[in-house]
This record gives structure tokens, sequence and C-alpha cells, in this order.
């Protein structure tokens, strides 16, 4: 080898001194609100996971999903929670205290990651393209979905479509209105006594019109995911609902159409799906 290793002149070198002292160690504001906000943040954990009433399953209550909670509660979301509410294979959703103004009382819905499995979710992703970058990881897909389902809430909100209100989403969590009253949610469609199932009827397709002509199909509309409370009927889990571009947006709508239909026969009304369909597809303002 011929190269030459020249050495640094130290003609021109610094002394070395003493950068021990040059070197500040002592707390500072930052230091001791971080380690105030470690011990609270371990203090809600103990308080969650020690609570009765959640029922705590690892898979819900991982510690991404717990700093999701308490980014919410610090956030001024939620102030304290409730029981459970309902439970499905994907999600639990929990009744909490919101905010003491806008939003008393609030539902706080948590998707599972590590349990969840996506057999019935991949239909409703496959051929979406908002989803076509997410491959397999199912971290992405919930997160992505939570997202998804706040974002639908929103879009039939503005389509003045009766919905619960979206106020908050963090990784797997979303914080929105609750539908009930003392942390009791309102009855399905399903177990709700109908005094008039003509007016159920007429405003439920009117619903699912104008979630048409905002350019979305709900995909698993029944009597079970539409709430009667307070006098009005509003639409739940909307987290599946799909767009236009959806190559079975079609095949999903006739498949609503065809479970409400369902319900208000047995409600003593003569409508039958393909009507349902027709009708909506008539008197929507957009083409889907």
């Amino acid at each position: 080898m011929n190269e030459e290793y020249g050495l640094l002149d130290p003609d021109n070198a610094d002394a070395p001194g003493d950068e021990w002292e040059e070197i500040d160690v002592s707390d500072t504001e930052a230091d001791r609100i971080a380690r105030r906000r470690d011990r609270e943040f371990n203090q809600f954990r103990e308080r969650i996971k020690d609570s009765e009433q959640f029922k705590v399953e690892q898979s819900v209550f991982d510690d991404a999903t717990l700093a999701a909670l308490y980014k919410l509660v610090q956030d001024g979301y939620v102030q304290a929670f409730g029981g459970p509410i309902s439970s499905g294979k994907e999600a639990t959703v929990y009744s909490a205290l919101g905010d003491d103004n806008e939003h008393e009382e609030v539902a706080v819905k948590i998707y599972r990651i590590s349990a969840s499995n996506f057999r019935d979710m991949r239909e409703y992703l496959v051929g979406d393209p908002r989803f076509e970058e997410l491959g397999g990881d199912k971290k992405r897909i919930v997160l992505a979905w939570v997202r998804k389902e706040f974002a639908n809430l929103e879009r039939a909100r503005k389509a003045g479509v009766r919905v619960p209100e979206p106020i908050a989403v963090q990784r797997n969590v979303l914080v929105m209105e609750f539908m009930g009253n003392d942390g009791r949610r309102a009855p399905t469609l399903a177990d709700a006594r109908l005094e008039n199932p003509q007016t159920a009827f007429e405003v439920v397709r009117e619903y699912m019109r104008r979630l048409f002509d905002a350019g979305l199909v709900h995909g698993d509309l029944s009597e079970y995911n539409i709430l009667v409370s307070d006098g009005e009927l509003c639409i739940i889990d909307v987290g599946q609902a799909v767009t236009f571009h959806h190559p079975n947006s079609g095949e999903f709508m006739t498949r609503d159409c065809a479970n409400v239909a369902s319900f208000f026969r047995r409600q003593g009304l003569d409508v039958h799906g393909d009507e349902l369909e027709a009708w909506i597809r008539e008197n929507a303002e957009s083409e889907g």
C-alpha cells in the first residue's frame, strides 16, 4: 500500500482542556415535566388495568392503546371512563365523560390490533384505492380503518345523515358522540318499539339516499346498526362504508336494501329491496 497517512499538526489543534466542566447535567424544567408525565401515565395505566369495569384484555389495552387513551385524556376529550356498552370481534365501545361543555357523554371505540380477525374486513378493503399500499400489515390496516370511520362519519354528517358526531381519533381509538343517556346506549331499531313503521322506513330510506349522494354505501346496514335515540334514527358503524370506487359497492348497496326492506316487511310494510334500491338511485342527485 502506497498511501501516506498524515497526522494532525498539533500546533493547529486546540488544547484538550477539561470538557467535563462544559457539560451541564443539572435538572431542567423539561426533565421535570417529562418525569411527571411518565408518572402520570404509569398511574393512568394502573388505574385502567385495575378497573373492574374494563374487564381488561391484553389485546385491547396494550401500552400503545393506553398511550392513545392517555393523550385523549390530556387533550380534554375524555374526563372519566365508564363501562363497556357494546363489543364486537374487532372493537369494544365504552361510555365516558367528555368535556364539560358540548359533549358531556361520549363513546370511546377501541379497535383491537393484535386480536382482530380481518377476514370480515377484507371484502371492504380489497379494491378500495385508499388501502392499496397497506398490504397485509394488520396494525396499519387497523389504524387506517379507524381514520376511515372518522372520515365517513364526517362525510355522512355533512350530507345530512344522522350519525354520531365524530370528536377525535388517536391511533386505534375513536371518540364520538354518545347516543343514549346515563351511560346506557340507545336501543337499536331491532329492539325498539316502533309506533309508526312507515315513517321510520321513510327516514331510513332518505338517509340511505343522502349517503348515496355523498358517494358512500354503508355496506352493512340493518336494524342492528340503526339506533333510536330521543325520537331520532341514527346510523352507526360506518367504518366499513365504501365509496363508489369500490368494485363491490353495487353489491353492498343491493344487500343493504334487502336487509332494510326485510326488517320493515316484518313490521307490516309492503317494501322490497329491489324497489328500495331503484328509489334511491332514481332520486339521487349523484351518479353512482
